[in-house]
C-alpha cells in the first residue's frame, strides 16, 4: 500500500474500520463454506479486536492516527473549558502579536536586505574621532574630493559609490503655482549598474551621467514616486521639473522594489552626485560612501587602504582648522576610517531606533513569557484535575509518550489558535506603530511584507511557546502513578510549589516591564515638559522660496504687508525654526583671545523676532532695521556666562573665526531659548541680522514666523500662503507648520516608547493579576477540607486570609526582588533613550513595586473571600 493511501486512510477511519470489519466477515463465512461451524471459525482467527488494530497499522500510519485522535481529543478539551481556554488563547494571541509585530519592525529596519545584487556584499564607510564640538563621534559622512581618491585606489577590489543623505527638496512640474515636495537623493552614476537594477522604463544613470560637475541635469524616479504621482505613465520620461534654479530632464524609472538606500525613507527622485554643489568642496560632507566588494575580495586589506587615505586627508584638512584650539586639534588627527556591513542599508532612522526596537523586543518577550507563566499554570491545574484520567489512560496500556502527545497537542491548539489572533494583531499594529513615528515633515515610510519570513518567525515562535507553557505539564502528567492518582493523586502541595515559582518568574517580569516602562513615561514627560525658552502657542511657520534670492527689504515688505491681515498679531523672519533641528555653528574669540572651545550657534533673525517667539531682553536693544550683518549681535545668557563671566555683555564684541575679519558689537541679552532640539542642552547662541551688507544681500529661503490671534493658527494657513505669493509672485510657501507640531516632533521617539512601554505594562500587569488570581483560587479549592476544618475549631477570618495568601504573597517578594535586580541591570544598556531620570530614584523603584501590590491585593480579594466563606459544616458533611 502507498504512502498516500496510508495516509489518506488516517482521516476516513470509520470506512477504514468497516472494510476491515467486512474483511474479516467475508474470510469467517467463506471457512464456513468450507464446512467449519460459526465458532470454530471466529476462533480460528483469534481476538477480533487484536486483528483490526493489526490491520489498521498495515492501512494507515498508526502515529499519524494517534495524533489525529489526539487533536480530535484536545479539541473537545478546548470547547469543554471554553471560558479557560478563551482566556488562555487570549492572552497569548496579545502576546505573540506584539512580538510578531516587533518582529515585522525590526525586520523592516534593521534585517531585511536592499533588493539588490547580492547585497552581502554592500558596506559603509563610517569614521570615528572628533568632531567640530570637541566631542567624540562616529559618522558616515563623507567629503567628494576625498571619495573620488578613494574610488581611484581600490577601483580593482571595489566599487566605491557615493550616495547622499535624503533631503526633502521643493521642485515644480510646469508653473510655479505646482510646487510640491519630494524626497531626492544625490548617487554616482554607477549605482544602478554595480547594484545589478534594470529599469522599470526608461533608463538608469551610468558613469558618463556622473562626470562633470553641474553638466548632468538628468533624474530617476523611484517606482513608488512613479506610481503615485504618474500613475504609471510612459509618457513621464522627458518631461522636466525644476529644483532650485536647475531644470533637470526625467530619463528613467527605478525598477520597482528599489527605494533607496536609507531604510525608513522611500526615495521619490535620484539625480547624480555631479549635480550637487558640494562635489568641489574639501570641508562639505553630504554624502555616505558605500563600498561594493567585488567578488572574492576580503575586507580588511581594503579598509587598511582607505584608513591610511583618511588619515592623510585628515591631515591636510588640519591646515585650514587655523580656529580650533591645540589640543582638539590633536585629537582630531587621531580619527579612524571603519568599515561596516550595510547589507539593509544605511540610514539616520536606524541609528535613532536601533536600542529602542530592540528595548521594546525585549519589553514584549517579557510579556510573552508572562503569557507562558499563566498558561503553564492554567495546564499544570488542569493536568492535577485530570489525574484520573491520566491514571486510567496508564492503566489500560498507554505509553508514557502517548500522554506527553496527548498534552502537547492540545497544548499546540492553543498556541496555534492564539498564533492566527495574534497575525491580526500584528498585521494592524505593525502599520500602526509606524504612524506613530510620523512626524508632518519627515514622515517614516517601512515596507512590512507579511513574507515567508515572518511566517516562520510566527511558526517557529508559536513552537516555542508551544513547548515553554506545554512542556512542563506533558511531562508531570505522564509520571503520574495510577495507584497513587487513585487514592486521591499526588501530594498537592508539590503542584502548589511549581506553580508558586512560576508566579515569581511571572511577578520578576512583570517588574521588569513596569520599571522599564515607568523610566520611558518619566523621560517623555520631562523632556516633552521642560521649558523652551519661547512661546509655542498660536505660533506658525511658513518656509518660504524666494525664486531667484530676493533682497532682504522685499522679505520685509511681505512681512508689513501680513501685520496687516486680519487674524495676525506679529510677523517676523527667521532662517529657519526654533527646535526644527537646524543650525549654523562655529567659534567665536573675545576680546583678541584664541577661539573658545565651546561650539557656538547662530540664527539671523529679523527685528521683531525676540517679541514675536516671546524671548525676553534682559538687557540692550531688539534690531533695527538699519542693522546689517556682520556689526551687530545680540547673545543669550549661556553665551555671556561662557565668555563674559556672567557679566552683562552689551557693549562688548567677538568675532566668528570661520569668518575672519567679520567682527560683531553686541547690542542686546535675551534670555536662554533651545535651538536645534530638545534633548541638546542650551548652547551659547549668538542671533544676527537677517539683512546682510548691500552686495550680499539675497535671500533665496527663510522663514515667517507669525503669531495668531486665534486659538486654531493652521486655519488661516491656506489663506496666508496665498497672500504671500499675492504681495510678490516671486516667494512660494514650500512647507506650512505650527510650532508646537515642531516642538512634539523632537519628542516622536521618546512619545513612542512611552506609549508602547504603557501598554505593554498595562497587559504584563493584567496578565500577572489573572495569574495570581488563578494561583490563589487553585490553592483555595485544593485546601477547601483544611480550611473548613481550621474555621470548625475556631480559625478567625484573618488567620484563613494570611494562611491562604502567605506562600504566595512570599514569592510575589521574591519576584518583586529578582525584577528589581534584572531591572537595574538592563538600565545601561537603555541609558541613551533616558533623559534627566536616573534608575534609582525612590519614585522609579516605588512605581512598579506600589503598582504589584495594588495588583497582587486586587487579585487576592476574591479568593480570599471565598475561603472565609466556606461552611466548615457543609465541608465536613460532604467529606
Amino acid at each position: 500500500m502507498s504512502l498516500w493511501s496510508r495516509v489518506a486512510n488516517v482521516f476516513r477511519g470509520r470506512s477504514v474500520s468497516r472494510e476491515i470489519d467486512e474483511e474479516f466477515q467475508s474470510h469467517i463465512e467463506e471457512a464456513i463454506q468450507q464446512g467449519r461451524n460459526h465458532d470454530d471459525a471466529r476462533r480460528a482467527f483469534g481476538s477480533v479486536v487484536r486483528k483490526r488494530e493489526e490491520s489498521r497499522d498495515i492501512r494507515l500510519l498508526p502515529w499519524l492516527d494517534s495524533l489525529r485522535a489526539d487533536t480530535v481529543f484536545g479539541w473537545r478539551q478546548l470547547r469543554k473549558n471554553k471560558v479557560t481556554s478563551a482566556s488562555a488563547i487570549l492572552s497569548l494571541a496579545l502576546a505573540i502579536g506584539a512580538c510578531t509585530s516587533a518582529f515585522r519592525l525590526i525586520d523592516a529596519l534593521l534585517l531585511r536586505p536592499l533588493p539588490i545584487a547580492n547585497p552581502e556584499r554592500l558596506y559603509v564607510l563610517v569614521r570615528q574621532g572628533i568632531g567640530p564640538s570637541g566631542e567624540f563621534r562616529t559618522t558616515d559622512s563623507s567629503e567628494y574630493p576625498l571619495f573620488r581618491e578613494m574610488r581611484a585606489a581600490v577601483k580593482d577590489q571595489a566599487d566605491l559609490i557615493a550616495i547622499s543623505y535624503a533631503d526633502r527638496t521643493d521642485l515644480t512640474y510646469g508653473s510655479d503655482a505646482e510646487m510640491e515636495k519630494a524626497w531626492r537623493q544625490y548617487v554616482s552614476g554607477s549605482m544602478f549598474s554595480s547594484f545589478g537594477l534594470q529599469p522599470a522604463a526608461g533608463r538608469l544613470f551610468t558613469e558618463n551621467d556622473d562626470v562633470t560637475p553641474g553638466a548632468h541635469p538628468y533624474a530617476v524616479l523611484s517606482h513608488d514616486y512613479w506610481t503615485r504621482r504618474f500613475g504609471h505613465d510612459p509618457h513621464v520620461i522627458g518631461r522636466t521639473f525644476q529644483t532650485g534654479n536647475t531644470l533637470y530632464e526625467i530619463v528613467g524609472v527605478a525598477p520597482e522594489h528599489f527605494t533607496g538606500t536609507e531604510t525608513g525613507t522611500v526615495i521619490d527622485i535620484f539625480i547624480p552626485a555631479m549635480m550637487h554643489a558640494g562635489v568641489g568642496h574639501a570641508d562639505w560632507s553630504w554624502f555616505r560612501t558605500f563600498a561594493r566588494m567585488k567578488p572574492g575580495v576580503a575586507v580588511g586589506p581594503i579598509r587598511e587602504r582607505l584608513n591610511a587615505m583618511f588619515r592623510a586627508f585628515q591631515q591636510e584638512s588640519a591646515k585650514e582648522a587655523s580656529g580650533w584650539p591645540k589640543q582638539r586639534l590633536e585629537r582630531f588627527l587621531q580619527g579612524t576610517l571603519s568599515v561596516e556591513p550595510a547589507a539593509a542599508g544605511v540610514s539616520g532612522m536606524q541609528k535613532d531606533y536601533r536600542v529602542s526596537l530592540a528595548a521594546l523586543g525585549v519589553l514584549v518577550a517579557l510579556v510573552l513569557l508572562i503569557a507562558c507563566v499563566n498558561v503553564a499554570n492554567l495546564m499544570t491545574a488542569q493536568a492535577a484535575a485530570r489525574g484520573g484520567e491520566m491514571a486510567l489512560r496508564v492503566s489500560v496500556g498507554a505509553g508514557r509518550a502517548r500522554l506527553v502527545q496527548l498534552v502537547l497537542v492540545e497544548s499546540t491548539l492553543l498556541a496555534f489558535l492564539a498564533a492566527a489572533i495574534g497575525w491580526l494583531f500584528a498585521w494592524w499594529s505593525a502599520p500602526f506603530v509606524v504612524s506613530l513615528i510620523n512626524p508632518p515633515d519627515n514622515p517614516a515610510r517601512l515596507f512590512l511584507p507579511a513574507d515567508g519570513t515572518v511566517f516562520g518567525f510566527v511558526l517557529v515562535l508559536t513552537l516555542g511557546v508551544t513547548f515553554l507553557f506545554g512542556l512542563a505539564p506533558a511531562i508531570r502528567a505522564s509520571a503520574v502513578q495510577p495507584a497513587s492518582a487513585l487514592k486521591g493523586g499526588d501530594d498537592p502541595h508539590s503542584r502548589r510549589r511549581t506553580m508558586h515559582a512560576l508566579i515569581a518568574a511571572q511577578v520578576a517580569f512583570c517588574f521588569v516591564v513596569l520599571f522599564v516602562a515607568s523610566l520611558f513615561i518619566a523621560s517623555f514627560d520631562r523632556l516633552s515638559n521642560q521649558s523652551t525658552g519661547f512661546s509655542a502657542e498660536r505660533l506658525l511657520t511658513l518656509d518660504t522660496v524666494a525664486k531667484p534670492a530676493q533682497p532682504t527689504v522685499f522679505w520685509e515688505q511681505v512681512a508689513e504687508h501680513l501685520r496687516g491681515v486680519p487674524g495676525i498679531e506679529k510677523v517676523a523672519i527667521a532662517g529657519w525654526p526654533l527646535l526644527s533641528g537646524n543650525g549654523m555653528n562655529g567659534f567665536v574669540a573675545v576680546s583678541g583671545k584664541p577661539p573658545g572651545k565651546v561650539l557656538n550657534y547662530f540664527l539671523n533673525v529679523s527685528p521683531g523676532w525676540f517679541d514675536t517667539m516671546r524671548i525676553p531682553l534682559i538687557a540692550g536693544r531688539d534690531f533695527r532695521p538699519g542693522d546689517t550683518y556682520p556689526g551687530v549681535a545680540i547673545v543669550n545668557e549661556t553665551f555671556a556666562k561662557q565668555y563674559f563671566n556672567g557679566d552683562n555683555p552689551v557693549g562688548r564684541s567677538f568675532e566668528r573665526t570661520n569668518n575672519t575679519g567679520r567682527h560683531f558689537e553686541i547690542v542686546g541679552l535675551a534670555r536662554d531659548a533651545r535651538y536645534r532640539n530638545m534633548r541638546e542642552p542650551i548652547t551659547p547662541t549668538a542671533y544676527l541680522p537677517i539683512r546682510y551688507a548691500a552686495k550680499d544681500d539675497a535671500l533665496g529661503h527663510a522663514t515667517f514666523l507669525i503669531r495668531t490671534s486665534g486659538p486654531n493658527p493652521i486655519a488661516i494657513a491656506p489663506m496666508l500662503r496665498h497672500e504671500i505669493a499675492r504681495t510678490r509672485s516671486e516667494f512660494l510657501v514650500s512647507n506650512i507648520r505650527t510650532q508646537t507640531e515642531i516642538n512634539k516632533s523632537g519628542t516622536v521617539r521618546e512619545r513612542l516608547l512611552a506609549m508602547l512601554a504603557l501598554f505593554f505594562a498595562a497587559v504584563a500587569l493584567l496578565l500577572a493579576g489573572v495569574g495570581l488570581y488563578g494561583v490563589l483560587d487553585y490553592s483555595v479549592l485544593q485546601r477547601r477540607r483544611e480550611i473548613g476544618i481550621r474555621m470548625a475549631i475556631g480559625a478567625q477570618a484573618g488567620d484563613i486570609a494570611r494562611r491562604v495568601t502567605a506562600e504566595v504573597f512570599s514569592m510575589v517578594l521574591v519576584g518583586a526582588l529578582a525584577g528589581l535586580g534584572l531591572g537595574l541591570g538592563a538600565v545601561r544598556y537603555i541609558e541613551t533613550l533616558l533623559y534627566q531620570v536616573k534608575a534609582g530614584d525612590i519614585g522609579m523603584l516605588a512605581i512598579p513595586s506600589l503598582t504589584i501590590l495594588a495588583a497582587a491585593l486586587l487579585a487576592a480579594l476574591p479568593p480570599v473571600i471565598r475561603a472565609v466563606r466556606i461552611d466548615p459544616v457543609t465541608m465536613l458533611r460532604n467529606e
